[in-house]
Formats: C-alpha cells, structure tokens, sequence
C-alpha cells in the first residue's frame, strides 16, 4: 500500500517514494534543461500543443507548457548519452493536475514518479543506475488522460555524460518542388549539430537546420533522404520523399499514385496520394473517363460488379499519364456472418449474465433476443441484465453490414427472488513489519470488526530474487511489539473467531519481479515458509510500482508470454495446489493495472504507451476461479475512463461505483472486443479504500462509500454513472490500513461494519 513509512508529520496526500542515495553531483547532461531555446533538444507528441511559456516558470525565462489529449497524455523526452554501470539523479520541478517524471532504457529498473501540485511547482526526484551495456536512457515528463495544461522547468539529469552516440535519423521528411529546385523539411534529431542530404544516394549538401532547397538537379525524378550529424558520428537515413523536377516552365503534373479502391454494396470509392501541382484529376472506368475530382477521393454509384479504374492528374499545361489500375468489387460485401456458438447463461441474484463464442464471418456486433423480443445489440461476446423473478429464453445472433445471421440455439434460465447476499467483510491491512505514524497495533488487540487481517509486508530480498522475507517490526521502532510467540498465539486467536489471516507481498517498497523460474521457485518456497511459521490462511498480492509489466506484443489476455506474470500465475496456482481449498488468495492492485487496461494495454503496438498498463488482468483472469477477494485501490489514483467512456475522479461514490462497475460487468481490453476481461463474481470483490485522509488521496466519506455500496448491492441510491446491474453478492469494504483506522477512532471499521451487518 502506498505511503506506508511515512512519519506522521510528514503523510501526504498524494503518494512520493523514498529514494536511494543520491549520487554525488557531477553536472546536468539533459539538453536545454529550462527550455529557454523553446523545445530545442525535446520530443513531444503530436497532440500536446507543446511550447515554451513564460509564465509559470520556475527558474529562467521560460518554462515547458504542454496539455493532454484524449488518449495522448502529452510526453515531452530526450535521449541522453550516459556511462554503462553509473549512478544518476534525475529531477524536474512540475506544476499541474497529475504530472509524471521518469526514465526508460535504463538496462536495469526504469523509474518514475509524480505529484499533483496544480497551483505551484513541486519537484520530483529519482535515482537510477545504469545497466553494464547501457550507452543512453530517455527522460521524459508527461501529465494524466483528462487533465488540463501542465508546466515542467529545470529538468536535471545529474550524471556523467557518455562518450556519445550519433543522433536519430531524422524524421517526417518532407518535400515540394518547381521545375528547377526542390525543397525538403524535417523533424528535428535530438543531439544532432547539421544535417547531410542526399539525392539518388549522393550527398548534395548539408545545414544546420531542418530545410534544405537543392536547386538545379537535372529534370527528372529524384529521390530525397536526410541523416543527422554530431561529433559521434552520422546516423541512418531518414524515410525517403521522391520528387519530379523539370526546367523552369510549366510542366504536366506527375502520374498520380497510391491508388486504392474499395466497394460497397452499390458503389466504388477510390483515393489516390496527391500530384504536385495539379488542380484537378480524371477518373476512369475501364479506360474511358467517367468522371473528374479536385480533391484525391472519387465516389461512383453502380451496379453490383468488378470494375477497373484508374487516374490521371492534370493542370492547366496538361494532362499526366494513368495511374497503375486498381480492381473494385461492387456488391460482393462479405456475407451476413454464421450463427455464434456456445451461448450459456449464468443467473446471480437477479442478474442474467450471456456469454458466446465469436461468430465466424467477421460481425461487427450480435443482437440478444429475450423470447422474440430484441433487447440489446452488444459489440462484446457478452451481456448482462437484471429481472424479476421467472423463465426466460435467450438466443442471440451475429450482424455485419451484409446483414444478420440467424439466431443461436436458445438457452433458457429462471430467476428467483434474488440469491442471498455473501456474509459482507471487512479487510484490513495491518502494519507488521514497521510503525510509520499511526502507530504499532498489536494482533491481539486487532479490533473485532476486521474479517480479514492482511500482515504487511513481505518484501523481497532483491527486486529479482523472488526470496520473500517477513521481519517483524524491531522494538526500537515498535515498543511495545508483542514476541514471536504471543504474535503466533493472536493469530490462532483471531482464526478461532472467524477471521483469516494473511500474509501481504509488496506493497509500495516491496519491488518483486519473478523474471526467471528459479525467482518463482524461491517465491514458492520463501512464501510457503511464512505461512507456515505464522500458522497463516493465505496470500494477499499486493505488487506495486513496477513489480508487473507487459512486454510488447503480450495482447492475449489469456495467453501471456511476458516472464514476471507468467511466473507469478505460476507461482499462486503452485500455492493454492499445496495448501487445498481452504487456502485464501486476495490481491490489491491499483487501478493503473486494472481498470486503465479499458483503454490501454501493456506498450501498445506502437510501443509508446506504459508497459504497466493493465499488467494485473491476465493474472486475475488466470486465478479467478482460485480468487478469494480482489479488492481494487481505489485511490492514489488519476482519473480513470468508465464503462461510460468518461473520465472519473477518485474521493466520491460515483467514482468507485464506475471502478466496481467494471470489475463485475467485464470489459474489452484496450477497446478490443476480441479480447475481453470477463466479468469477477460479486462475492469476489470488495471496495478499496484509505481509512482516513491522511493514510492516502482519495479518501471517501462514510456516507459516500455507503451511497456507492447501496448502488451497487441494492440499485438503490446511485449517483450520475449507473451500473450495469445490481450486485448484490458484493462481498465488502477493503482499507489501508487498520493502524490508520485506529489513528482515526475507528470511524471507517465502525461504521461500516454497522452497515454491513444490517446489509447481511
């Protein structure tokens, strides 16, 4: 859990990171650290509307301003030569909603971390050290999906410098051309000093800039590239830009190319890449001119039948010769797709959950039939919904734009008055291993209201070893710490009165990555040997910060390939085989592994996106049917999208129904409704919350809570995000912690506890 060994004096609400010692300060390799040349030196996204302001700043003149949108969450970074195996301090003063420092290609852990200081500068810092191969890392600062412009100043990368590195190729080249000259642009190559460019693979010139106009070559067509120089050398070529170039009186336009065709059931569309210098093109049809355009997108009405078109550009000089041909199929869309198979239906309460296999045919969404009656047409293989007692008949079928398939083979469920609710719970961290400022609780006076006592923390030898230790908290943090034995004898205790002890792995400090087997045997065997000494229930995993990862590539939410979580499945399903049925397996992730995964999943297929992304779900989905609780932190949290595809803020009701709503509704992983994240069962999830506001961000009142547990559970009570069903197996309420509850008087365990009995 966040924030754990923080003093009293010192809780934020937002949580920081302890750090490691910072290595002795050498000088500032970051290029243009405050932005006074503008972006000079920095890569932003497309999207961020990046630049240089000169208010707010922090130091100098000039500050970094950039603004998050939609799924762009406004990265500015620069790739800096640094030494394998070196120690390095990287800071940055940032002001805004939710705004990220960090640093990737280390060689050994990236890191990073963030603040939300939206009305002044605040600074953030890291250490990191590099890897034995490591030549260059990337530093970046960006902010969070939703939130409005942040500013970043005085980045500093504290180090020293590599030897260097020849830059990037340059990127985006561009050109246009007049009979007698050509004239090329560029994206800027972090590091680069000139620029050398090159025409049919000769070198024709260089510059210090991003422009160049080559004037003079020989009429013709001419292929363009670019490198970028510095004092480590040149790098690789860019993209290439092919241009024609004539003598200095009007010329014909080039032949058109890029032609492509595609048809509907009554028409034939076509798009072509533009010709310099023309005003106009012909369409033809099978070799006769049917018709013209201005723009390069030509849409033709005809009957059902394969046509062969081409293009041809034109000016007031002339007429270009025909592009390549392209073949269109009128009227031969793809046929409505096949019935979907494997339809089942489960009934829990009054909620009717469908489930079905991808139909063949490529559908683009399936019809659900109640009887005859048509009552939803979901994009996903599933569907949900809540009614009153009786028998009901489902069948569903599979549609495309050709048309709809027939309908599957009925399923029919009954519904009774309503299945009675789980015994609701309560769930409590327990600082055991340290004090931080609530203070050290004995086991024995844990008090009665707490179902589920989870000991924190485990931590790991090293982020890789896998050897998980479980230290005491020691009397000169914890005075009055009770023995070993009388510690054993609590817990027996508290067993006999119901209640179920676990042991909690991670935590905010608590790095594991099971990157090899033999790390996951010696997590095996160093977990079992915990839950033996203490006589404990079971397992709480609570990995954190960036224990789990995605590689790229990793998209199959029940097939995953990267090391960390298959070898953690591995690992829990290892466990849950030694100990039997009666073994107790909960998790805690943060909703940046779980709920974020509805929009972005692991790197992305273009690399750029958080490999941490959602990172949690394939090991949910692997252990579901072993998983005693996910109980989901619902707070230190950004802003995460919903069901309802709007973004919703942490510290109110609407916001953990939106999170919940997603845990027991399912949903498509990344958008993709071929990958989707089933839904957990109501029994299976509780609410995860801080007990006070000073035990994390996103504290949520009492009443807050219970309006949310009431919309949930009782469909009663709910707020502007309306859930898919009513849950009203909803097992209960999580928090960090029990010491800060008690720090607190007891307002979050009494209260709720209250509440959940009356519910029960």
């Amino acid at each position: 859990m966040n924030l754990r060994k923080l003093a009293a004096v010192a809780v934020l609400a937002l949580g920081g990171t302890m750090l490691a010692a910072t290595p002795a300060h050498a000088a500032n390799i970051a290029t243009n650290p405050g932005f006074e040349d503008g972006l000079t030196g920095w890569t932003c996204t497309a999207s961020s509307g990046a630049t240089a302001v000169s208010s707010p700043v922090h130091g100098g003149s000039k500050a970094l301003q950039a603004t998050p949108v939609g799924n762009d969450t406004a990265r500015c970074q620069q790739t800096v030569s640094v030494k394998p195996s070196s120690s390095y301090s990287l800071s940055g003063w940032v002001r805004g909603g939710y705004v990220f420092l960090g640093v990737t290609g280390t060689g050994t852990t990236d890191q990073s971390t963030w603040t939300s200081s939206p009305s002044a500068y605040s600074q953030l810092t890291r250490t990191f050290t590099t890897g034995a191969s490591t030549t260059s890392v990337t530093i970046y600062v960006n902010s969070w999906y939703g939130q409005g412009a942040y500013q970043a100043d005085d980045i500093v990368l504290d180090g020293e410098a590599g030897q260097g590195q020849p830059p990037a190729a340059p990127a985006n080249l561009t050109g246009t051309s007049i009979p007698s000259s050509a004239t090329l642009n560029w994206t800027a190559s972090a590091g680069a000093t000139s620029y050398n460019v090159y025409r049919d693979g000769a070198k024709v010139g260089s510059t210090s800039g991003i422009t160049y106009t080559d004037v003079g070559p020989v009429a013709g067509t001419h292929v363009y590239q670019v490198t970028a120089v510095n004092a480590a050398g040149e790098s690789a070529k860019s993209n290439s830009v092919t241009l024609v170039l004539g003598n200095d009186g009007p010329q014909v336009p080039a032949t058109p190319t890029g032609l492509t065709g595609t048809g509907s059931s009554n028409s034939a569309t076509l798009n072509w890449t533009a010709s310099a210098g023309a005003t106009s093109y012909n369409v033809y049809r099978g070799g006769t001119k049917v018709g013209s355009a201005t723009t390069t997108t030509y849409v033709e009405a005809l009957p059902p039948g394969t046509y062969g078109y081409q293009v041809s550009a034109v000016n007031a000089v002339g007429e270009s010769a025909k592009s390549a041909q392209v073949a269109v199929l009128v009227g031969g869309d793809a046929p409505p797709p096949a019935p979907p198979t494997g339809l089942t239906a489960a009934v829990n309460g009054n909620t009717v959950t469908l489930k079905w296999n991808t139909a063949s045919g490529t559908p683009t969404g399936y019809n659900v039939y109640r009887g005859s009656v048509k009552v939803a047409s979901p994009t996903a293989t599933t569907f949900s919904e809540v009614l009153a007692g009786g028998t009901y008949a489902y069948q569903v079928s599979a549609f495309n734009p050709a048309g709809e398939s027939p309908r599957s083979a009925p399923v029919t469920v009954t519904v009774g008055p309503g299945d009675p609710p789980s015994s609701r719970v309560l769930v409590g961290y327990l600082h055991a291993s340290f004090a931080n400022g609530s203070g050290y609780v004995r086991m024995a006076d844990v008090p009665k209201e707490w179902d589920f006592i989870n000991l924190s923390f485990g931590e790991p030898t090293s982020v890789t070893s896998g050897d998980i230790r479980f230290v005491r908290c020691p009397v000169a943090e914890c005075p009055s710490v009770e023995s070993d034995a009388d510690f054993i004898a609590a817990i027996k205790a508290k067993q006999a009165q119901g209640k179920k002890v676990l042991i909690s792995i991670g935590g905010q400090n608590g790095q594991v990555q099971l990157t090899t087997t033999a790390a996951r045997d010696k997590f095996v065997e160093s977990v079992g040997a915990i839950i033996d000494k203490y006589g404990l229930d079971g397992l709480d995993v609570d990995f954190e910060g960036h224990s789990l990862y995605l590689n790229q590539g990793d998209t199959n939410l029940a097939a995953p390939t990267t090391p960390v979580v298959v070898n953690l499945i591995s690992a829990l399903k290892t466990l849950k085989a030694k100990y039997g049925s009666k073994f107790v397996l909960t998790m805690a992730p943060e909703t940046f592994f779980v709920q974020l995964g509805y929009q972005f999943y692991g790197p992305g297929a273009n690399g750029s996106a958080d490999q941490r992304a959602g990172s949690y779900l394939p090991v949910i989905h692997a252990l579901r049917n072993d998983l005693t609780l996910l109980h989901v932190q619902d707070y230190n949290s950004g802003p995460i999208t919903g069901l309802d595809n709007q973004y919703h803020t942490m510290g109110n009701a609407d916001f953990h129904v939106a999170m919940t709503d997603m845990l027991l509704a399912g949903f498509p992983i990344a958008g993709n409704v071929n990958n989707v994240f089933p839904a957990l069962r109501p029994e299976q999830v509780a609410i995860g919350l801080p007990a006070a506001t000073y035990a994390g961000g996103g504290f949520t009142s009492v009443g807050e809570v219970q309006k949310a547990f009431d919309c949930l559970a009782k469909g009663t009570n709910c707020g502007s995000y309306k859930p898919k069903g009513v849950y009203r197996g909803l097992r209960g309420l999580m928090t960090w912690s029990i010491n800060w509850d008690k720090y607190n008087n007891f307002e979050f365990s009494r209260n709720h506890r209250a509440y959940l009995d009356a519910l029960n």
